[in-house]
């Protein structure tokens, strides 16, 4: 998952998000930056009895105090397969390069090489490079 830092900076670049299924974010700047929400059509929770049993309970919602939000409160955190995906044509490969992903991007015929210690962040960071340039 990249950073909240790296997500702040994509969204100020202008990276919008259309919520799908499996999409992680957070509440930002209201004291829950390190709590991961997930957005899913239906939420699962496993429920522990004290017999010691245990049961994967589905539930269409959750009560909550905080039942809703406007969107531009979430900061989305995207995964690596979206962020692939924002690369679009100019993402050539992932490299893993010692202890660290390099992420290589063709940028009008030149390569852009964007290291990180966690591929996702060289993603992300690859799709900043796009979004703001040098």
């Amino acid at each position: 998952m990249i950073s909240v830092e790296l997500a702040r900076k994509l969204r100020e670049a202008g990276l919008r998000w259309e919520p799908r299924p499996g999409d992680r974010f957070v509440i930002a700047d209201r004291g829950m930056d390190d709590e991961v929400f997930v957005v899913s059509h239906m939420v699962v929770d496993v429920l522990e009895f004290p017999s010691g049993g245990r049961v994967l309970g589905f539930n269409g919602t959750v009560e909550w105090a905080l039942d809703s939000v406007e969107q531009e409160a979430a900061l989305w955190l995207p995964g690596e397969s979206r962020l692939r995906e924002l690369l679009g044509g100019a993402f050539v490969r992932l490299d893993r390069t010692g202890d660290s992903y390099r992420v290589t991007l063709d940028v009008d015929g030149r390569p852009v090489e964007v290291d990180d210690d966690q591929a996702e962040e060289a993603y992300g960071k690859a799709l900043l490079y796009l979004a703001i340039g040098d």
